[in-house]
C-alpha cells in the first residue's frame, strides 16, 4: 500500500480511513488537523446535495477518529476569490450563506472545525501559536494570483494582532509543477504578477515539445509568504503531488467532473 509520509507529512491508515498530518503541527497540543485522502469523498459544491448522505457518513467517520463535533463545522462555499473572513461563536454550519464567496477561514475560537475541500488546489493551514489563531485557506491558482495566503496573514495580523514571524504555514498536496500545465494566457498572467521574484524562470518554464507553460504554484506561495513576513522555517511543504497520486488524493485534472473532494480541517482545542 502506498504511504505518503516523509519527513514532514505522516499518512495514517486506520480501517479504510486515510489521511495525512503535518508532523509540525503536531508538536502542538492545543490543536487539531488533517488532510483527508480517498477512499473518502466530502463532495464539490455542484455534487454536496446529491451527496450529502454520503458526506455525512464520511464526517461522522472522520469525526470519530479526531474527535471533534460536528455541530461545529465551519464550511464555506469556495469560489476560487480572495476572501478571509473570521468566524465567531454562531458562525458554525455548512454553507452557511454569510460564508458564500469565501476561501479562506481564521479564528481564535476554541472547538471551531475550519473545513475546506479540495481537488488539486492548494490547502494552506495557519497557526500562530502564541496568539493561538489558526486559519485555513483554498489557494487554487486563480487564489495563488490573487495572493490569498499573503491576505491570510494579514487577516490574522488585523483582526487578532498576531506577528507574521510567528504564523506556521502548512502547504497541502496540490497539483504541482510536474502535472500543472498551462497555455501562454494563464502563463501570462502569472508571469506578469510574479515576475519580480527572483528565480521566475524556474518556477514557470516552457516545453516546445508540447507548447505548454508548467507553473510551481508551491514555490510561489512559498515566496510571498515569505515577503509577508513568515520565517523560512515555519514555512511546510507536504511536497505531495495530487495527480501523481490519483490513485489516492481526489484530482479535477485527472478525474474531471466525476472528482471528489479532500477536505482539509483544523480546530483550536
Amino acid at each position: 500500500m502506498k504511504d505518503l509520509s516523509n519527513k514532514d507529512i505522516i499518512h495514517v491508515k486506520k480501517d479504510g480511513l486515510e489521511y495525512i498530518q503535518f508532523r509540525k503541527l503536531l508538536e502542538y497540543k492545543d490543536i487539531k488537523h488533517c488532510f483527508t485522502l480517498k477512499p473518502l469523498d466530502f463532495a464539490s459544491n455542484a455534487t454536496y446535495e446529491e451527496k450529502k448522505k454520503e458526506v455525512e457518513g464520511n464526517l461522522d467517520i472522520l469525526s470519530k477518529e479526531l474527535n471533534f463535533d460536528i455541530n461545529n463545522i465551519c464550511r464555506p462555499k469556495q469560489t476560487h476569490t480572495d476572501r478571509v473572513e473570521k468566524i465567531e461563536d454562531g458562525d458554525e454550519g455548512i454553507y452557511n450563506k454569510k460564508y458564500d464567496n469565501v476561501d479562506g477561514l481564521v479564528t481564535d475560537k476554541k472547538g471551531k472545525v475550519l473545513m475546506l475541500s479540495f481537488a488539486d488546489c492548494t490547502p494552506l493551514l495557519f497557526y500562530d501559536p502564541i496568539r493561538n489563531v489558526i486559519a485555513n485557506t483554498h489557494s487554487g491558482w486563480k487564489g495563488t494570483l490573487q495572493t490569498i495566503g499573503i491576505k491570510t496573514v494579514e487577516k490574522m495580523k488585523k483582526e487578532y494582532n498576531c506577528k507574521a514571524d510567528n504564523i506556521i504555514c502548512c502547504i497541502g498536496p496540490h497539483i504541482r509543477k510536474c502535472h500543472f500545465e498551462v497555455d501562454k494566457d494563464v502563463r501570462d498572467l502569472f508571469y506578469n504578477k510574479f515576475k519580480d521574484l527572483i528565480n521566475i524562470k524556474e518556477i514557470i518554464t516552457y516545453k516546445p515539445e508540447n507548447d505548454k507553460y508548467y507553473i510551481n504554484t508551491a514555490e510561489i506561495n512559498k515566496q510571498i509568504l515569505k515577503k509577508a513576513g513568515l520565517n523560512e522555517e515555519n514555512i511546510i511543504d507536504s511536497n505531495i503531488c495530487t495527480v501523481c497520486n490519483s490513485d489516492i488524493c481526489h484530482s479535477f485534472r485527472t478525474e474531471k467532473e466525476q472528482s471528489g473532494r479532500s477536505i482539509a480541517i483544523i480546530e483550536l482545542i
